[in-house]
């Protein structure tokens, strides 16, 4: 065989193991993506959600080590969440932070066209688009199994390195979040419950003042 020949063998063999690789590599971007749609169409099904949680960061550059648990509920956009002793309502149109420890109450008007806003309903569907997917380990969590979907930020200047979104493979709900930033961070969430179309009274959501006498109240709207 002349070295022409064994120079084109060789180049054929690499270029068919080239394709083999990015084929699965399609193939596997688009069974997450798959999934992660799955979990979308779920969450848009239930007519409320009730999550309880435990939430931890952890810088060790920054020597940062928080844990914490916390709850939500959430009926399409609005919600209130306990967490690190602050309770945050939002009915639709505004947020109310209130901060005991200081007495004190936010109040502030929702943008609609702020697309950077993070809420508890957008925790559960952030992952749509801006970021390339990929398949990840399967892991067996106490009887249940924990399908993980890589999620990396398609924008250079996102602060996030990449996101582990672990899915109950047979639920299709959320089980965890473990997010790593490029400053070092990593912040892990865990869906310890999660409770679906419970009975809720129809003033979950509002804001009543009067429960609060002697509260300051920076009204930001």
């Amino acid at each position: 065989m002349t070295t022409i020949l064994k120079r084109y063998k060789y180049l054929a063999i690499i270029a068919s193991v080239l394709f083999i690789n990015l084929s699965v590599s399609a193939q596997n971007s688009q069974k997450a993506k798959d999934l992660l749609d799955q979990v979308s169409a779920k969450v848009k099904g239930y007519d409320n959600i009730q999550i309880n949680f435990s939430y931890s960061l952890q810088n060790l550059r920054q020597n940062v080590n928080q844990e914490s648990k916390g709850n939500v509920t959430m009926k399409g956009n609005q919600y209130v969440l306990n967490l690190m002793g602050v309770t945050k309502i939002f009915d639709g149109k505004k947020n109310y932070t209130i901060v005991p420890e200081d007495e004190e109450i936010t109040i502030s008007k929702h943008d609609d066209n702020d697309a950077d806003a993070i809420t508890p309903a957008k925790m559960l569907t952030f992952f749509n688009s801006g970021f390339k997917y990929s398949w990840d380990i399967l892991q067996n969590v106490k009887g249940r199994q924990i399908q993980y979907v890589k999620l990396t930020p398609l924008n250079g200047k996102d602060n996030r390195k990449e996101i582990l979104l672990g899915i109950d493979a047979q639920t299709k709900n959320i089980y965890n979040l473990i997010e790593t930033g490029k400053n070092g961070s990593k912040t892990v969430i865990t869906v310890n419950s999660f409770k679906t179309n419970q009975p809720i009274s129809k003033n979950h959501f509002t804001f009543t003042q009067s429960k609060y006498p002697n509260y300051y109240i920076n009204n930001l709207d």
